[in-house]
């Protein structure tokens, strides 16, 4: 048999194999197990002895079902679960925040949606609630964390999206009356529509979502907003308008870009005019507030 192959043939045989098992390894890797790096960022550590033990034990349970056997997997998960709820249990509104790109970004680092949730929480915050927004980091910076992203986007995010949607139930399962908006950009939208499909029968879950990528199809629409228009031109990833794409990116490598054409870009690199969003744009946040007044109102005073 490896006579027939020949030696060429052995290396290629190797090589593939090789290749499988790394393949195999990525997304046996790139489920919902979470590291430091991934998952809900920037909240202190949880403070066990303030959380009744009723929370902690839902909280091991549900983790346990996501990470399966792995201890050290299972604590960080909990551990994170735990430092969210301490975070939201003072408030009413929670804001999930699923950055574009690769989805490592922080939301200091997407200003255009920085100051669309910096909006959110400020109507909020008008009509009467007590938000808080935390960001929602599902990809570990670097190369195999890019790898992983990949593999995970061609499946459509079905480890993300559960993993997110079981933390959304989590907190809306402990803390009473409370109203999750799972917010999401250009591929982050993915998540969301994703997650909002799983969580489609709980009522206190929205969602806010700007320039979904072209060949992914919303599918859940109820109590979302979903917006493929800055109101200032149109968004020509979103709805698929390649050649334009190609040209404005072209013309920016070669310093030909006007300043008055209507920006946006993807992975910083690829230039989609109109990709584009920002509170600053009257036809975003006018769709923002009249979202926000006609699914959550004004709160009764206690």
């Amino acid at each position: 048999m490896l006579r027939k192959i020949g030696g060429l043939g052995i290396v290629s045989v190797t090589v593939a194999i090789a290749i499988l098992a790394v393949i195999w390894q990525i997304l046996y890797n790139s489920g919902v197990g979470m590291t430091k790096e991934i998952g809900i960022q920037d909240l202190p550590a949880a403070d066990y002895a303030s959380v009744p033990v009723a929370v902690i034990d839902d909280a091991v349970e549900m983790a346990s079902e996501l990470v399966g056997n792995s201890q050290e997997k299972l604590q960080k998960l909990v551990d994170q679960m735990l430092a969210t709820y301490e975070e939201s249990r003072n408030s009413d509104v929670v804001v999930f925040f699923n950055s574009g790109g690769w989805g490592w970004s922080r939301t200091d680092e997407t200003p255009g949606w920085n100051s669309i949730l910096d909006g959110i929480r400020s109507e909020l915050v008008s009509l009467g609630y007590h938000p808080v927004v935390l960001n929602y980091r599902r990809t570990s910076s670097g190369v195999m964390g890019a790898i992983r992203e990949f593999f995970e986007a061609v499946r459509r995010y079905p480890n993300r999206s559960k993993d997110l949607a079981w933390r959304v139930e989590f907190l809306t399962r402990n803390i009473p009356d409370l109203r999750v908006i799972v917010a999401g950009e250009s591929t982050g939208t993915v998540i969301s529509d994703k997650t909002m499909g799983l969580l489609k029968d709980d009522p206190r879950v929205y969602s806010i979502q700007t320039g979904t990528p072209f060949w992914h199809k919303p599918s859940e629409l109820d109590r979302t907003l979903l917006m493929n228009d800055n109101g200032q031109g149109i968004d020509t990833f979103s709805h698929g308008h390649i050649p334009t794409m190609v040209w404005a990116t072209v013309k920016s490598w070669f310093g030909l870009t006007s300043p008055d054409e209507n920006p946006g870009d993807i992975l910083s690199w690829l230039k989609a005019p109109g990709h584009d969003y920002s509170w600053q744009y009257p036809g975003v946040s006018s769709e923002v507030i009249k979202f926000l007044k006609g699914n959550f109102g004004e709160k009764d005073s206690d």
